[in-house]
């Protein structure tokens, strides 16, 4: 039996504006090399795109909805089995999915092609919203990926 101390979630203080810890999370990925000020300018600038161009809709409320709607359910995990790799579908946990999901957004925002950060970052919100663009497409690859290899699921573990 291991002797080292156990692995621990660290907490998470939620934003300023919101207090809300997704939020925080999210601003938390959109971070690089430290600068959680412009993290916070460029989700915030985000936020005030989204409600410029989705009237009626409260500009957290697409947030929250675009994360929702990027959430895997299922991913394939690699399991050796004999001298075969077999590509194993699992369920994926929780804090998993909203970490995929926050990943996915940012990654594929950083990919577009709008001159600043927010307005990326709003335009990826905002197809996520609608379920489409690439998060939602990528998520519908990793379920499709599952799907194919349903046949290898008795090898879960």
């Amino acid at each position: 039996m291991s002797r080292r101390k156990g692995n621990y979630k660290r907490e998470i203080n939620p934003d300023p504006i919101y207090n809300d810890v997704t939020v925080a999370k999210f601003i938390n990925k959109v971070m690089m090399k430290g600068k959680k000020s412009l993290a916070e300018k460029i989700f915030y600038g985000a936020l005030r795109e989204i409600e410029k161009k989705v009237p009626g809709e409260e500009p957290l409320t697409v947030f929250k909805k675009a994360v929702e709607n990027c959430k895997p359910s299922l991913e394939v995990r690699s399991r050796r089995v004999g001298g075969a790799t077999y590509q194993v579908p699992v369920d994926v946990r929780p804090t998993r999915r909203l970490t995929l999901s926050m990943r996915w957004l940012v990654q594929y925002a950083r990919e577009r092609g709008e001159k600043t950060m927010s307005q990326r970052l709003a335009n990826e919100l905002i197809d996520a919203f609608n379920n489409r663009g690439n998060a939602i497409k990528k998520k519908e690859d990793v379920h499709r990926m599952a799907e194919a290899n349903k046949a290898f699921s008795h090898y879960n573990w």
